[in-house]
């Protein structure tokens, strides 16, 4: 086993029940989806016999070749773009997508995703740094995209997504502060939401802060990438 591997998830997870507890949240729980991408299946299967069952990946061509070789009751969270001829193999083995920002990729989704499967879990992604280059609606499109994805037979709509910008802490929690509030006003307007996706290695404690039900670390647990 790589005992790194391992002290740096035993680390993580002891932080993260720490950084709960200094903000008075102890009976709060926080999903913690391990940042597979780039990194071999191996080192995924050291997590999983720890116990850990979320990975997120990235690129899809890389992640097929992943989960076909690994547990079967592994939980897929798809942090990544999505193209149209990529949503077939996403509805059929994935049981997350975080990123979803585009009605046409919606659509494909639920209409690829098989009946015997339970719905596919999805996130709206939010460009809440305004940033051209960043995926993502923007945050005035939100309620009438939600309605559009929550009328998808096949798409379970659990909440909302964001990658904040590479920023100073007070932007950075600036924009954390305006997903909760967006969050918060969606499930004011009668969504049905319980999942705030958001923080990574280098912010994932402002994230808890603000709210954060599920928080993507990769490099903090599996060490740099090449």
């Amino acid at each position: 086993m790589n005992d790194s591997l391992q002290k740096r998830y035993d680390e993580l997870q002891n932080a993260i029940q720490n950084t709960l507890h200094s903000f008075n949240n102890d009976q709060r729980s926080v999903n913690l989806i391990a940042v597979s991408k780039t990194f071999p299946a191996d080192d995924i299967k050291i997590l999983y016999d720890l116990g850990h069952r979320d990975f997120g990946e990235n690129y899809i061509q890389e992640w097929i070749g992943k989960y076909q070789s690994l547990p079967e009751d592994i939980i897929w969270h798809i942090i990544g773009d999505i193209q149209s001829n990529k949503t077939r193999i996403v509805a059929e083995n994935a049981d997350w997508v975080h990123t979803l920002s585009r009605i046409k990729i919606a659509e494909r989704l639920s209409e690829a995703r098989p009946s015997h499967l339970p719905k596919l879990n999805v996130c709206i992604e939010v460009n809440i740094s305004g940033e051209t280059q960043k995926h993502g609606i923007h945050p005035d499109e939100l309620i009438d995209f939600a309605k559009h994805v929550q009328n998808l037979p096949q798409l379970n709509l659990r909440g909302l997504m964001c990658i904040t910008a590479n920023a100073d802490e007070i932007t950075v929690r600036n924009q954390m502060q305006a997903m909760q509030n967006l969050f918060n006003n969606m499930i004011n307007n009668g969504f049905n939401l319980d999942t705030l996706s958001m923080g990574m290695s280098n912010d994932w404690k402002f994230a808890i802060e603000y709210g954060a039900t599920h928080i993507r670390v990769g490099s903090a647990l599996f060490g740099s990438r090449k």
